[in-house]
């Protein structure tokens, strides 16, 4: 990967960041840093490689069938195991869909 490859990585992650801080509910708005945000979407980064998700067979409308509270128990626990600290599951699955949408409206 070249220099500009993880530029460009570190742009989208900023993109998707923004994204997710302006998705989360406001209840939830200041519940996580941007440190924080950065860390747990390579969590869910995580997940997609290291669950085969990403090797499964599309539907016929060409998405794959992925379970959110999976992915939100994926990252509680390498959390844990990273001694991230807890973080609120209900939180959490709004990160994930929030990344979703993002990846979602980059298709449209």
């Amino acid at each position: 990967m070249s220099n500009e490859d993880f530029l460009l990585d570190d742009l989208d992650d900023d993109k998707t960041i923004e994204f997710i801080k302006s998705y989360l509910p406001q209840d939830f708005k200041e519940t996580f840093s941007d440190d924080e945000l950065f860390y747990l979407l390579d969590l869910i980064d995580e997940y997609y490689m290291d669950s085969g998700v990403l090797d499964s067979t599309t539907d016929a409308d060409g998405f794959i069938e992925l379970n959110l509270d999976d992915i939100v128990d994926y990252i509680l626990a390498e959390a844990k195991k990273d001694d991230m600290g807890e973080f609120d599951p209900e939180a959490l699955l709004f990160v994930v869909q929030g990344e979703m949408e993002y990846g979602d409206s980059l298709d449209s």
